[in-house]
């Protein structure tokens, strides 16, 4: 059986006998399973991640166990620190910022990495600084764990540090220190996340257009936008994400020139590479927001032919957000032609919401032809006020040849 299906079953007494394994990989994966499944009650599942911690002979093993004591909760970590400084709890006393401090000058890496850990678990500002000095730390696990430390602060005064470690010798200390970055969002801290779009690492490139969409300036549109055509599909599935969340953020009065920016960026991109994640974020988006950005921008970039994005936006005319359904009708609007034309018609019928039935005949008025004006001659007496209102507008528009 697998560590996984021990971890899976809840198996804790199977995953500690794996920490005496001879093979270093599995004895990392089995401590770090045992920080997600571990019980910090269950006595001989801390003791046997403190002997790892302590006395395994692989560094990465160490790191493991001293993560997965940090998992289980404060009384484990607190554990570890005596261990490492030959110190009983009560006189150790390591719940204050300052002794956590103190510990991140010791001696054995491993006692520092679990001061870093505890240290973001601390909602203590005077730490910071502290964690600021340990990204300089000689081991790259302590840089690692002082880079996450910091993301859980998310303070603007740790980011000229956190900037400085973006070129680390160790892949997993860059990117910790842009993910942190990210977390501090602040446009000093995501400036430099811009370069790394052309990074050669692809987690780099995916953190970096993840985190920029939180900027409040215009900046990452023209880059997020070249990074619509990354080799890699997630970079330019978060891409997409970040550019509709920069229309979110960026302020009202700046927000017409980003708006068209976006628009001429998306146009010259790649348009299945742009509209499959607008029609996600339409279709599946939890906020009302990226649901109207999304609607709106994709009566400007789509082409008319594109059935998916259609599809979508005729779906979206019956959205809980009256504005997500108003910007998707006037896209379906945008767009005109024979497919929008034949989805709205199949969203005539009475199964649909009446407020989806008005929009869908409203957009009928401006982009039918003779089988939309046959179709709406027959709902003229349609039960719906709101609906045969439209249906009236329209059937006189059509009849008039076009609005």
């Amino acid at each position: 059986m697998s560590l996984y299906q021990y971890a899976r079953d809840g198996n804790a007494e199977r995953l500690r006998d794996a920490l005496g394994s001879d093979s270093a990989a599995v004895r990392r994966r089995a401590a770090e399973l045992l920080g997600e499944v571990g019980d910090v009650d269950t006595q001989a599942t801390v003791d046997g991640l403190l002997r790892a911690a302590t006395s395994d002979d692989d560094a990465e093993v160490r790191g493991a166990a001293v993560d997965a004591l940090d998992e289980l909760g404060q009384a484990a970590l607190e554990q570890l620190l005596s261990e490492l400084t030959g110190t009983s709890g009560s006189e150790a006393e390591w719940v204050t910022a300052r002794k956590f401090a103190r510990a991140l000058k010791a001696d054995r890496p491993e006692l520092r990495m679990a001061a870093a850990n505890a240290l973001g678990r601390l909602d203590d500002a005077s730490g910071l600084q502290h964690l600021v000095e340990a990204l300089d730390d000689e081991d790259s696990r302590v840089r690692l764990r002082a880079c996450q430390a910091c993301g859980t602060f998310a303070d603007p005064r740790s980011v000229p540090a956190l900037t400085g470690r973006l070129d680390d010798d160790d892949p997993r200390v860059r990117r910790a220190a842009a993910n942190a970055l990210g977390n501090v969002g602040t446009d000093r801290a995501l400036s430099p996340l811009l370069d790394l779009l052309d990074h050669d690492d692809e987690s780099l490139r995916r953190i970096a257009a993840g985190a920029l969409g939180k900027a409040n300036n215009p900046e990452p549109v023209e880059p997020l936008a070249r990074a619509l055509g990354d080799e890699s599909a997630a970079v330019r599935n978060v891409a997409v994400y970040s550019v509709i969340e920069l229309l979110s953020n960026v302020p009202t009065e700046r927000s017409h020139a980003v708006r068209d920016r976006v628009v001429s960026e998306l146009k010259s991109a790649d348009d299945a590479t742009v509209v499959e994640p607008l029609v996600e974020i339409l279709t599946d988006g939890q906020q009302s927001r990226q649901r109207r950005n999304a609607a709106w921008i994709l009566g400007r970039v789509a082409e008319p032919d594109s059935a998916v994005a259609v599809e979508a936006l005729a779906d979206a005319l019956a959205d809980e957000d009256p504005q997500t359904a108003q910007f998707a009708a006037t896209s379906l609007n945008s767009l005109g032609g024979p497919i929008v034309e034949d989805r709205l018609l199949d969203r005539l019928g009475t199964e649909h919401p009446e407020d989806a039935r008005a929009k869908a005949v409203f957009v009928l008025g401006q982009v039918g032809g003779q089988e939309t004006l046959n179709r709406l001659e027959d709902l003229t007496n349609d039960e719906s006020s709101a609906v045969r209102q439209r249906v009236f507008s329209a059937v006189s528009k059509l009849r008039a040849g076009g609005p």
